[in-house]
């Protein structure tokens, strides 16, 4: 009996630890932040220009997530060649950062697949528009958790880091529907789709928790001084 072993870290390691797939990568997270900004920029009935500036990351989700996670991915290039992926540099201004890259993009990922099965009829299709419409936008979506896994290899978090983005993704969740700038359907949100959200942002943070180490430096943002 052959048994195949299979090292995720070791192809991390690789992948990540490499200038040309380092860099494939970040581009590909360009383009899609680029796509996912063209999306909000045209939909209807509210698009980007109908929101205040600085309320940009609440309502693109998916672009802020892409934004997040490229910035965290970036950090990685001072350390190309000097040292390992797993042993990447920490601080608290890359605690929080790696922090919220995991969970927005564990939470609209996910949210994304949810949003479009909840009324499939919408958008399920095998021809013209809907190859992208739904199976495309499921794919790309679904690579967001993927990317995502892949942050605790290199990222550490804290118990503050994790309460701050838990806020951080229901005072979203509170953006988008008891304000009314969800992203954009073609079915009116309702208290499925809602509940599920919000489940979504402590499941997001939930596994954030289980999946990141702990850094043993302090947390100076913290009460106190304490992580």
């Amino acid at each position: 009996m052959v048994t195949v072993s299979f090292d995720a870290g070791r192809y991390v390691e690789y992948y990540l630890g490499n200038a040309p797939s380092l860099s494939t990568l970040l581009v590909a997270n360009g383009v899609a932040f680029l796509v996912g900004v063209s999306f909000y920029v045209h939909s209807t009935p509210t698009s980007l220009a109908d929101v205040p500036t600085l309320l940009y990351p609440l309502f693109a989700d998916s672009p802020t997530a892409l934004a997040l996670v490229t910035l965290s991915l970036a950090t990685l290039l001072p350390n190309l060649g000097r040292r390992r992926v797993a042993d990447a540099p920490s601080n608290t201004p890359l605690v929080y950062l790696h922090t919220f890259a995991f969970v927005w993009l564990v939470k609209y990922g996910l949210w994304t697949v949810v949003a479009l099965n909840l009324h499939p009829d919408q958008y399920l299709g095998f021809a013209g528009a809907a190859l992208w419409d739904y199976w495309g936008i499921v794919l790309t979506h679904l690579l967001f958790v993927a990317e995502a896994l892949v942050i605790p290899y290199y990222a550490r978090t804290t118990d503050r880091a994790l309460k701050l983005a838990l806020g951080a993704l229901l005072v979203n969740d509170v953006f988008d529907y008891a304000l009314g700038y969800h992203p954009p359907l073609r079915y009116d949100p309702g208290l499925v789709l809602i509940l599920a959200t919000l489940l979504l942002s402590v499941g997001a943070v939930a596994a954030a928790d289980r999946l990141f180490d702990r850094p043993e430096r302090f947390d100076p943002l913290a009460p106190g001084g304490g992580s």
